[in-house]
């Protein structure tokens, strides 16, 4: 039934959506320039990895030791405003589409964290990952990585078509109110770099 809800609901918002994307897809085009879509591999059912594709939000500047600039420097006005209303996030519908990721479920972070994860934490990987999740409506960048995977961990384990019917309900309501984009001290959040104690 997931799944089901996951296809008909990604292709009815391709559909419906399709002006917006072309005119953001432009507007990113104009503004930062090609490639439109960033694209990066990520952790998808099990740990098995997976292209996730956003509009892009960053310029590629570098320093002049030939390395990427902060993020905070990277990010454009126009990035800004498309994570400001989680517009950047369009894209993933094709991977929704694709089986990659379902709308609701924990977020794919990236594949270098799968080592740092204890046990528990590695049961976030037993479902698809979502464009949004139990984490994201419950605090998103604003809360600590161990109450990130508690939650995930929760959601995994409690998951049923109803909570995601919620989980989407107040995913729209955060987006409106633009709660918990930032962690406080950084443009999104800071890395995780494993946890000091089994949870």
């Amino acid at each position: 039934m997931k799944r089901t809800f996951d296809i008909l609901l990604s292709l009815f918002l391709l559909l419906f959506l399709s002006p917006v994307i072309v005119i953001i897809a432009s507007i990113v085009r104009l503004s930062i320039g090609r490639p439109i879509l960033f694209k990066q591999q990520r952790p998808g059912l099990y740990g098995k990895g997976f292209y996730l594709y956003k509009f892009r939000t960053m310029t590629d500047k570098k320093g002049k030791n030939g390395k990427p600039l902060p993020d905070e420097a990277r990010l454009t006005a126009v990035g800004k405003k498309l994570r400001k209303y989680s517009l950047d996030e369009f894209p993933q519908f094709i991977n929704v589409l694709k089986g990659d990721m379902s709308f609701v479920g924990p977020r794919p972070l990236l594949m270098e964290y799968l080592p740092l994860y204890t046990p528990e934490q590695m049961i976030r990987q037993n479902v698809r990952p979502g464009i949004t999740g139990w984490a994201q409506v419950n605090g998103r960048n604003a809360i600590t990585w161990e109450e990130k995977f508690q939650l995930d961990t929760w959601y995994v384990e409690n998951q049923s078509f109803l909570l995601d019917l919620k989980i989407l309900a107040m995913t729209v309501r955060k987006v409106i109110k633009k709660e918990g984009i930032n962690q406080q001290g950084h443009v999104t959040t800071e890395k995780f770099k494993g946890s000091k104690e089994v949870l």
